[in-house]
């Protein structure tokens, strides 16, 4: 039974998309003089992987909630089409593209390389490992929240105990070695943010009421969990050891904040969608959420050009946050663009995961329909990982996966 249109999850996606780019614009970008000030803004900034596989993690649950045994080639054949083989041409595209500065010894090591890039990943790309991963097993995760209807709250209270000793476990280097040397591709690294959007999904209703009634709890409790990870990534920083130290991606100060930072991203969604906003505004956020998918796929393009083009040299004229926040706009901009133009040719699918659009579409319109007839609506397409995404492919909803 198809499901009513998430447009305040369609808002999320390009809300998410600008903290991935920024949390790279701030790794080449900023200076090493200002490596405390950048480490301190990278260690709130990492929470757009977790954001990632929430949302994908819900929305894929919300979709496909009532799937059955009967429904498992379906549902992987789609995942392939719009997340597999994405992944695949992007890497190649990325191998393509940095072949001429690579310099291989040979061509078998060159094809080496691209072999080793398609199993972990190009830079921003193990995403899609990891929510492939989660693909795997998701009929077993479906089981299982299924069989413990009326106990999710333990649910969930065993998903935070696990993902906060496997974080320790991560950053003080407690684990075997393979699950160090594979923790940012390892789904189990994520499993909070995986079975949380899982079990949100669940009771979507009850926790869209909650979090609207409880809005400026939440923000001030994201804000005073900010304040109290950068409190121990300061201390650190001086010698004094609380909870961790550094800014890596598995801080454990950092949960509380990130579980936060996605509720407010959730409650953003929602204030962008509301009846009233202005043309402008609607189309913005459709274009953002149409595109938001391309703009992760593509955005390294961008970001080595920029380096290539002398974009660090602006540090010498201008505070470093401002450079970064300029190359955000940039890259939006260009990745925006790029996609736009790639979603209405054949080549549609297999680098935007969108089935291909007519030219006369190019320009948002006004309005669009609440729900996709015959659609799945609130699907995760990935196209960003977890988010529902616009027309996707054929027979989609506004499913999209997160990105």
């Amino acid at each position: 039974m198809p499901r009513r249109r998430l447009d305040q999850v369609d808002a999320m996606r390009p809300i998410k998309q600008a903290g991935v780019v920024s949390t790279h614009a701030v790794i080449y970008f900023a200076p090493a003089a200002a490596s405390l000030a950048s480490g301190a803004a990278l260690l709130l900034l990492h929470v757009s992987r977790e954001g990632f596989f929430f949302i994908s993690a819900c929305m894929l649950t919300y979709a496909y909630a009532e799937m059955r045994l009967g429904g498992l080639g379906h549902f992987y054949w789609r995942r392939f089409v719009s997340v597999g083989l994405p992944y695949l041409c992007w890497n190649v595209i990325y191998f393509l593209y940095l072949l001429p500065r690579a310099h291989y010894a040979s061509v078998t090591a060159a094809l080496g390389h691209l072999g080793y890039m398609i199993s972990t990943g190009y830079y921003q790309l193990y995403f899609l490992l990891v929510i492939m991963q989660f693909y795997l097993v998701f009929p077993l995760v479906l089981v299982l929240l299924r069989r413990t209807r009326g106990h999710h709250g333990l649910v969930i209270a065993v998903a935070a105990m696990i993902q906060l000793l496997l974080t320790i476990g991560m950053h003080w280097a407690l684990l075997p070695p393979l699950m160090l040397r594979w923790e940012q591709q390892d789904a189990l690294s994520y499993l909070l943010y995986l079975i949380g959007g899982g079990v949100v999904a669940f009771h979507l209703e009850q926790a869209d009421a909650w979090v609207r009634r409880h809005a400026r709890l939440i923000i001030a409790y994201t804000v005073v969990a900010a304040l109290a990870a950068e409190a121990v990534y300061f201390l650190a920083a001086r010698g004094v050891t609380v909870f961790g130290s550094g800014n890596d991606p598995f801080q454990p100060s950092v949960i509380p904040f990130n579980v936060g930072v996605i509720t407010c991203g959730y409650l953003a969604g929602v204030a962008l969608v509301r009846p009233g906003r202005s043309r402008r505004t609607q189309a913005a956020v459709r274009i953002g959420s149409d595109n938001s998918y391309g703009i992760y796929l593509s955005q390294m393009l961008f970001l080595v050009i920029m380096t290539t083009a002398g974009w660090p040299r602006l540090d010498s004229v201008l505070p470093w946050p401002l450079v970064c926040l300029l190359l955000v706009a940039v890259v939006f901009a260009c990745c925006i663009t790029l996609t736009a133009l790639l979603a209405r040719t054949p080549l549609a699918v297999p680098l935007t995961g969108r089935k291909q659009q007519p030219w006369s579409t190019l320009l948002p319109r006004r309005e669009r329909a609440e729900t996709v007839p015959g659609a799945e609506p609130g699907e995760p397409e990935l196209a960003d990982p977890g988010y529902p995404q616009p027309a996707a492919l054929a027979g989609m909803t506004n499913d999209k996966n997160g990105l």
